[in-house]
């Protein structure tokens, strides 16, 4: 049986990467934590590290059980924040994770409806790009990734449920009034833009966008991943930019931005969210979760 305090050792050297390091974030003895490494190795029967001149690197058996081991950390950090939130009388907390746009469609609404199910919680959100919401989800750093989804298979131990689709639009300010109703892409090459840099699910489905029209991404683009920041340039220039109708709900309800159909978005972005399989969500989370999926049957 792993010791669990030999695997707060294990975590530390690997967060140090060293074992003077490891040492010194926990505040004891550098012969402490190598008794304890070489007890942890004797009880997987494996080595955990590679030991060289120039110092440690992990072994395959040794990035197994980091991830093991971040999980289990995050698991003890969350009880005991649980246990305290709990004293006070609030649920929780809830730790999410998702791309700009999936947390922007998709969060808002569901934590209007999570607060008249449950009264006082606590949930913490960050914004991610895809390829490290995978991770953090291993790592048990979150407990729900809102991403894209439909695109490609989830990563191996991960499930996706999709609840919304949300149709793309040509986003623009009031300088760019004139415009008519509907264009196709083609046309607007000419123009500036404002365009994600992330190299996401979110990114392809633009290039896609352009691609059908038959015409190269634009060249003469500010590259953003802020929404916020996005919208803001998009309101204050001539610029245009592509979002997903609900990321520009609000400004689009107030006049500050308006939406003109795209010719060539012949599909619509899929969005919801990602989970390890069988995971046993928090009472938070499976709250959420079952929030979502209700109405998502609306």
């Amino acid at each position: 049986m792993i010791d669990p305090r030999a695997l707060r050792t294990f975590l530390a050297v690997c967060r140090a990467n060293s074992i003077s390091g490891g040492a010194r974030l926990l505040n004891i003895s550098q012969p402490s934590v190598s008794n304890a490494i070489a007890q942890l190795e004797q009880s997987v029967g494996a080595a955990l590290f590679a030991r060289s001149r120039s110092g440690i690197s992990l072994t395959p058996e040794g990035e197994v059980l980091l991830r093991r081991a971040e999980a289990v950390d995050s698991l003890i950090s969350g009880a005991e924040e649980e246990l305290r939130l709990a004293r006070a009388g609030v649920t929780g907390p809830l730790r999410v994770g998702g791309t700009p746009g999936a947390l922007v469609s998709l969060l808002p609404d569901a934590v209007r409806r999570l607060e008249d199910k449950m009264g006082h919680f606590a949930l913490h959100a960050v914004e991610r790009p895809d390829h490290d919401l995978a991770d953090m989800l291993h790592r048990g750093e979150i407990e729900l990734a809102f991403v894209t989804t439909g695109l490609e298979e989830p990563p191996e131990g991960i499930e996706e449920i999709t609840f919304a689709q949300d149709p793309f639009a040509l986003v623009v300010g009031r300088r760019n009034d004139h415009l008519p109703a509907e264009v196709s892409l083609r046309d607007m090459m000419a123009k500036r833009w404002v365009l994600p840099e992330a190299r996401g699910a979110f990114r392809r489905q633009i290039d896609a966008l352009f691609m059908a029209a038959g015409v190269p991404v634009p060249q003469d683009v500010i590259r953003c991943d802020s929404l916020l920041t996005t919208k803001a340039m998009v309101r204050n220039s001539s610029r245009l930019t592509i979002l997903p109708m609900k990321v520009a709900a609000a400004e689009l309800s107030i006049g500050v931005l308006r939406a003109i159909a795209i010719r060539e978005a012949t599909f619509q972005r899929s969005i919801g969210i990602r989970k390890l399989k069988d995971a046993r969500l928090s009472r938070l989370g499976e709250a959420l979760l079952d929030i979502m999926i209700y109405s998502s049957k609306l």
